[in-house]
């Protein structure tokens, strides 16, 4: 479950006695920067606690989807490691390096770090924190990988959009990763009249109604809908989606879902592409078959 990305969320800390005085120091450098924290304590190093209680506050936190990333420190992290990751929309990574602090972010879009107080020094601590915070979840082939390890909700309505010409491997790999999301996928279709103002007048090969037949009849499919808009944007306003997926074109997420008007409260995912099939690379060879011919 890929972690949307705001500078105005606040970041969640704990630690245990032994990690006071570096979160502490996280804090302010944190908001130093301009970010927002919440602090679940302790605030001195004595007396004594249990890492557990605090690790279990924050994770719990996470996990409701109340808050989107958090900090945990104890002696060595790997404690509070443990706790956080017993919940199933946390994906806390225990680092004490560079390298894996940005490949926790690049390839595992990981929610919680946790660190070691008595393991990293206290300024590569810092620069840690930062390179945790900056990196960006590489989506992509990660994105599969990490909704193989999701929990997914088997009421949630899915949904896909797009104009679906000439059905190929990959159309047919999108629909399996956005049927095992949720327990109802539905499919929406751009109408012929959409697909001709989005490729031009000779699009599509194939009529609104047969793509439709065709989409429908898929195993995956519960549901094909032929929308009229170019913009998706009443179609999920209509179907009121719990999740939306759309295959990778280069945009990113943030650019998907400010281009088509996809509110916050829905999840968006991006199904990486499969090498080697494009409909329009498809048209294009049968078309100079034909003129070759």
């Amino acid at each position: 479950m890929p972690t949307p990305r705001s500078d105005d969320d606040p970041i969640l800390l704990a630690a245990d006695h032994n990690g006071v005085a570096v979160k502490q120091r996280i804090k302010e450098h944190l908001v130093a920067r301009g970010r927002r924290c919440l602090d679940l304590g302790p605030f001195a190093p004595e007396p004594k606690v249990d890492y557990c209680d605090y690790a279990f506050q924050l994770g719990h936190i996470v996990d409701a989807g109340e808050a989107r990333r958090g900090i945990l420190v104890c002696g060595t992290g790997v404690g509070m490691s443990i706790v956080a990751n017993r919940f199933a929309r946390v994906r806390a990574a225990l680092v004490h390096n560079l390298t894996t602090s940005m490949k926790s972010r690049e390839h595992n879009d990981a929610n919680v770090l946790c660190l070691g107080a008595w393991i990293t020094a206290p300024d590569e601590t810092l620069e840690i924190v930062d390179h945790w915070i900056d990196e960006r979840f590489g989506e992509g082939r990660h994105v599969r990988r990490l909704e193989k390890i999701a929990p997914h909700d088997p009421k949630a309505r899915v949904l896909t959009y797009g104009i679906f010409d000439l059905v190929n491997a990959a159309h047919i790999e999108l629909l399996k990763f956005a049927k095992s999301l949720g327990g109802r996928l539905i499919v929406g279709i751009n109408s012929d009249a959409a697909v001709r103002a989005l490729r031009g007048p000779d699009a599509p090969v194939n009529r609104e109604g047969d793509r439709k037949k065709v989409v429908e009849s898929l195993i995956e499919v519960d549901e094909a809908i032929v929308f009229e808009e170019v913009e998706p944007r009443r179609l999920i306003a209509t179907v009121r989606p719990d999740v939306i997926v759309k295959g990778d074109v280069g945009h990113g997420a943030d650019a998907i879902r400010a281009r088509d008007g996809i509110p916050d409260e829905i999840e968006l995912r991006i199904f990486p592409r499969v090498p080697g099939y494009s409909s329009r690379e498809t048209i294009e060879r049968i078309r100079s078959r034909v003129a070759g011919d």
